[in-house]
């Protein structure tokens, strides 16, 4: 995918890095030992409730203080350079703490004066972003008056205003309906493609994020439990159903010699089958050369692909399986 770069920095420079961030409020474990590195993309955070995606994204803004380990966002230290990196960074948040009794414009421009513009620089700026965000003719309007698809748009609007590198989405379709949700996701998609903006999307929805998204961090009780790249149309990775016309289990051993995932598949009419993860192409090329090291005949090979619900369940129950048995 191309991507447009507005920022200052590399393409290829992460926009993320945390290096064994774990916090606590209480005996309560919000983040536990936690280390990514993540890259200038539209980014989907997945988790469930309480997964602990908001207090991530609130100490990546410098809000919240980890009680060990260190997080740097477009190339600042958050504890350090909180300043530095909220200059640079626009966040949504889930909760809806809007001002009712002041217009879109005025609530739009205040928060881009904030930010250091001027203020008819803000002005024109709030007009141009409520514009894009699809609320010009009600940017007059009493915010209390707004639905809760325009309210979102505000929201959106506030956070884009100061033309950040790195923008935070909590929840942006929270209470929504399809309509607006619909207009919502393709709003987001064009703060990332058109503007350039990189795109962190926080959601418990995982059809918004294969919708959106084209990198995958998953937490799941303050763990990280897989961060990657989405591949084309919502699929990751994949398995290749092999069926081979010779020793099944001497073929399988070879695979897993060189770290590749075998498993038997379920019988099918007779047929004898094995099951290899596709982690790279080169998992292709190794079938291929251990069939002829064998000399065995390859009867099918067939790929099947895996879905992000298929990396949630499966990556998820695999870590929540693990902390019981510890």
């Amino acid at each position: 995918m191309t991507v447009v770069d507005g920022t200052s920095g590399p393409a290829n420079q992460p926009v993320i890095e945390v290096r064994g961030v774990r916090k606590s409020f209480g005996k309560f474990v919000a983040l536990e030992n936690l280390d990514l590195s993540i890259p200038r993309a539209s980014v989907g955070l997945l988790g469930a409730n309480g997964a602990g995606k908001t207090t991530l994204i609130r100490t990546l803004l410098g809000l919240t203080k980890p009680d060990r380990g260190t997080a740097r966002v477009v190339g600042y230290d958050t504890q350090t350079q909180g300043i530095q990196v909220r200059e640079r960074v626009g966040y949504m948040p889930e909760a809806d703490a809007l001002p009712s009794s002041t217009t879109a414009a005025d609530f739009v421009a205040h928060m881009a004066e904030m930010s250091g513009l001027p203020t008819r620089a803000a002005r024109q700026r709030a007009a141009d972003v409520l514009y894009q965000v699809g609320l010009d003719e009600e940017r007059y309007r009493l915010i209390k008056g707004f639905s809760t698809g325009m309210r979102q748009r505000v929201k959106l609007a506030q956070a884009i205003v100061h033309d950040p590198q790195l923008v935070f989405l909590d929840e942006p379709t929270a209470g929504m309906d399809p309509n607006g949700r619909e207009e919502m996701l393709e709003l987001v998609e064009r703060i990332y493609r058109t503007l350039g903006i990189a795109v962190v999307f926080s959601s418990h929805i995982l059809e918004d994020i294969e919708r959106v998204c084209d990198y995958v961090v998953i937490l799941d009780g303050g763990r990280l439990v897989t961060s990657q790249p989405l591949g084309g149309l919502g699929v990751i990775g994949g398995e290749v159903i092999v069926e081979i016309d010779g020793d099944q289990d001497a073929f399988a051993g070879l695979i897993r010699q060189q770290g590749v995932t075998v498993q038997p598949a379920s019988t099918e009419l007779g047929a004898r089958e094995l099951v290899i993860q596709v982690d790279d192409e080169r998992v292709y090329d190794l079938i291929r050369d251990v069939a002829v090291h064998q000399q065995v005949a390859l009867r099918s090979l067939r790929s099947r692909s895996r879905s992000l619900e298929d990396i949630y369940l499966g990556d998820v129950g695999a870590m929540r399986e693990e902390a019981n048995v510890r």
